[in-house]
């Protein structure tokens, strides 16, 4: 894999230097792509991850869907609007990563689009 992070004019507390202006952008993305590629951040002690096949969670609802990847040791995520509320027993799922199929880790994050 390869990050290329580029940042015209950067000003912040870490200066123009790359390790305090361009070192936390590549590790919120790091953080976010390395789970997906099967790299552990650290294993604990006596604990074994395993990997499950990822299930369809389109056209189920967000209680659904966290039931089924609760079974699984995943947890769901969703974003949504300021000041929008949600039932969960009624909202929809739309995309979901990873889709459908994919080996993921335990203890992962889904992360889904609602309607």
């Amino acid at each position: 894999m390869v990050i290329l992070i580029t940042l015209y004019n950067p000003t912040g507390e870490g200066g123009h230097q790359g390790g305090g202006v361009a070192a936390p952008v590549a590790s919120q993305v790091l953080g976010e792509v390395l789970p997906y590629l099967e790299v552990q951040k650290e294993v604990i002690e006596g604990e074994s991850l395993l990997d499950v096949e990822m299930p369809d969670l389109v056209g189920l609802t967000i209680k659904d869907a966290k039931e089924k990847l609760k079974e699984l040791n995943l947890e769901l995520e969703y974003e949504k609007m300021e000041n929008e509320e949600i039932k969960e027993s009624e909202t929809v799922i739309i995309e979901q990563l990873p889709k459908k199929g994919v080996k993921i880790r335990e203890k992962n994050k889904v992360i889904v689009k609602i309607k």
